[in-house]
Order: structure tokens, then sequence, then C-alpha cells
């Protein structure tokens, strides 16, 4: 008799691939010793190269950091990178020159806490296969911090309105997770902590069905930017019933078929310097190797 299998386990929904968070940062000097210098990751080589922005790459997504007022994501990011000892090594070579500043880092039990210059806090995880699926270095998830009673809410809304995969869990709080991609979320925790006010950062993520969430956006007026052909905006995650907002974060939404969809990307092995350079070990892979493939 075959095997039996459970299909809908592989089941991604409309979403494809979550690609960046775009966070402005007045002083892009001090974003490289952070993101770059710190962080261990990889400013993208090709594209954004001048002094008023800046990509990173971070395995197949990335954070754009435009320059501006500066930004702070309600929530924090979650970044799976290898080497938690050298991690905190590359972060601490980096606290002199980021005195003066929000930079911040602190171990705890399953990640470690950095937080940027200007506040955005990010929580760096070891590769885990169970958790985070096979990813060695990637950006698995991004958490906003929402009002108390809106989790339910948001969960009704991406099924409805994107097409995207939700679930409601409850244990350290009530969250709705919004499946982005294979092994990727956006989660939106309940907290009675005071919000500050959205300041303009966004999200980004690939979607197949590209045209059935835009005619739904635009019958309820929540299309924010027409970009161009491949790719559109919208704010507010609203109540499907009274259309009241209850969450703001821009999407930038983007067609399967936009040329940048899954562009290939750098990664730098951090661990190599011109001291200990070995041929071959430049580059660092986003995936797990296959003596851990699960097929």
């Amino acid at each position: 008799m075959p095997q039996q299998f459970d299909r809908s386990k592989e089941d991604l929904g409309n979403a494809i691939h979550f690609e960046h968070v775009n966070i402005q940062v007045p002083d892009q000097r001090l974003a490289t010793l952070f993101y770059v210098a710190g962080l261990g990751l990889t400013r993208d080589p090709y594209l954004m190269v001048s002094d008023t922005n800046m990509w990173i790459n971070a395995g197949r997504s990335q954070f754009h950091l435009p320059s501006g007022r500066p930004q702070v994501l309600r929530g924090h990011v979650g970044l799976v990178i290898a080497g938690r000892e050298a991690l905190l090594a590359r972060l601490a070579s980096v606290a002199k020159k980021l005195e003066g500043t929000a930079f911040a880092f602190a171990e705890h039990n399953d990640h470690v806490e950095a937080i940027c210059p200007w506040g955005n806090r990010l929580r760096c995880y070891e590769p885990d296969a169970a958790r985070f699926g096979r990813v060695a270095l990637g950006v698995p998830y991004v958490e906003f911090d929402v009002p108390v009673g809106s989790a339910a809410r948001i969960c009704a809304f991406y099924p409805e309105i994107m097409g995207m995969p939700s679930e409601l869990r409850n244990g350290d709080g009530t969250v709705a997770a919004v499946k982005t991609g294979r092994d990727q979320h956006l989660l939106f925790r309940e907290t009675d902590r005071p919000q500050g006010d959205y300041d303009g950062h966004h999200v980004q993520m690939y979607i197949t069905d590209f045209s059935g969430p835009y005619r739904k956006l635009l019958a309820r007026d929540l299309i924010s930017r027409e970009d161009n052909q491949y790719q559109y905006r919208f704010c507010d995650i609203v109540d499907l019933d009274s259309g009241k907002p209850l969450f703001t974060v821009e999407h930038e939404v983007r067609s399967a078929t936009h040329p940048m969809f899954m562009r290939p990307m750098v990664n730098r092995n951090p661990a190599i310097n011109n001291r200990n350079y070995a041929f071959g070990h430049d580059q660092a892979s986003w995936a797990m190797g296959p003596d851990q493939y699960e097929g």
C-alpha cells in the first residue's frame, strides 16, 4: 500500500515569499556597523550602492535601509543566523563605536536580542529545523505588537482579503500567525503596552493571485499606493464587518512575475577575514546541508 502523506502540510496559500523589511535610518555608517559588522550580514553589492540607501542581505530576505528620519517597528524581527558566540563577539566589537545610541544586546535562553542604534529589536536564533525549517540564514518572521482584542480579527482579515492562511495561537499571549512563505510568518501579538504612532516602515511579500486581493482591497478603499504593473501597497488591516482599522503597517505587495522575484542574493561568511582566509569559504549558505534533509 502506498505511503500516506499529509499533503496539506506543503500548502503555502497565496503568499510564497517574504522578502524585506524597510526601515529608514538617519546614518548609513552606523547602520553598516550594526547590520554588517555587528550582526554579520551582507550589503547587497549590486543595488542601492550609494550613501542614501542600503540593502542588507539575510539569506533570501533583506533589510532595506533608506536614509531619513529613524523608523522603529512596533515589535521585533526574527533572524536565523548560525554561531551564537561569534555573533556576541561581533556585537561586542562595535559597541564602543555605537555608544550614545540605542544599541544594546543581551543573551536569552533561545536567542540573542540585538537592538539597532535607533531602537529596532531583532531576536537572533541558531538554525533550528523543527522551529524555522531548513534555514541557516534568513528572516522567518516579523512580529508586531497589536492592541488587546485585535488578534482574532487580524487572523480573519488575511485569508479573506489576501488569501494567506492564518491561525490563532495562544501561549505567551494571543497571537495571529499569518503564513507569508515557506517557514515564514507575520505574527501579531496582543499587548496592553502603549503603542507609538505608525511611522511609515513597511514589509514586503510576493503573492501568486495578484489581482484577486487587489480587487478586494480596492473595493474597501484600502489601496494606498499604485507603484507599477507588478506592485501595489496597502496599510490598514481592518475589521471585516465594521471596516474599522485594527493595525496599520504598509504592505508592499508584489506579483510572482515581478522582475526581482527570487533574485540571487550574495551572503558572505562573516567568520572569514584577511588573517584566516580560506579559498572556497567566502560565502555562507542560507539553507541547511543535505545531511539535514527531511525528505
